[in-house]
């Protein structure tokens, strides 16, 4: 009969402690390697999806209600102020014209007394022109003439002129071989220009 091998409790329990460590171990590392497979599979995510623009940690492009209702403000205020400005420019260029327009009236109603004293000191004589009172006149004449001239009235020029329609108003026509062609021979009724415009034009008589 074969002689069989006793084993010493004690060695019996050391390699069972052994093989449970060797086997604890094995799970162990095999643990750790699944972890490292994962972690790199889960960092070359991120990478992707940071190249992406995708990141976990991202923030949101959402705008606060507060900036929006700022913004909203601000371009109300904008629209506003611009339309103030809009309306301030047509106002001041309405009180022009309503000024431009009061004026012309008021110069219209002074010419016909102008034509009155050019009239009147047409017909003194060269005796009567020397005394007091036909020097008056003519100082009041000239000083109105003066006062009209700094408020922007100005006499248009036509005996010797070239006719133009927009300051002339031709009422006679001659042939003259002295004159020029379409040249204004005389002056029946004085023009005049308030500023830029034509107040009224002038009553002449054209050559040629």
């Amino acid at each position: 009969m074969a002689e069989q091998e006793v084993k010493n409790p004690d060695e019996t329990m050391e390699e069972a402690v052994d093989e449970t460590m060797e086997a604890q171990t094995e799970e162990t590392v095999a643990e750790a390697a699944e972890e490292t497979v994962e972690t790199a599979e889960t960092e070359a995510e991120a990478s992707e999806d940071a190249k992406e623009g995708k990141g976990f940690f991202k923030k949101k492009e959402k705008k606060d209600k507060r900036d929006e209702q700022i913004a909203e403000l601000n371009d109300k205020v904008l629209r506003q102020m611009a339309e103030f400005e809009n309306f301030r420019k047509r106002t001041e260029k309405e009180k022009a014209a309503m000024f431009e327009i009061g004026a012309k009236s008021i110069v219209e109603k002074l010419l016909p007394v102008i034509d009155n004293f050019e009239r009147g000191l047409a017909t003194v004589s060269e005796e009567e022109k020397n005394g007091a009172f036909a020097q008056g006149i003519d100082k009041i004449y000239k000083q109105l003439l003066t006062e009209l001239a700094e408020a922007g009235v100005t006499p248009i020029e036509a005996v010797g002129k070239e006719f133009n329609p927009d300051f002339h108003n031709a009422v006679m026509h001659i042939e003259d071989e002295n004159l020029g062609e379409n040249i204004v021979a005389e002056e029946f009724q004085k023009g005049y220009m308030y500023k830029d415009s034509v107040v009224r034009h002038s009553m002449v008589k054209v050559a040629n």
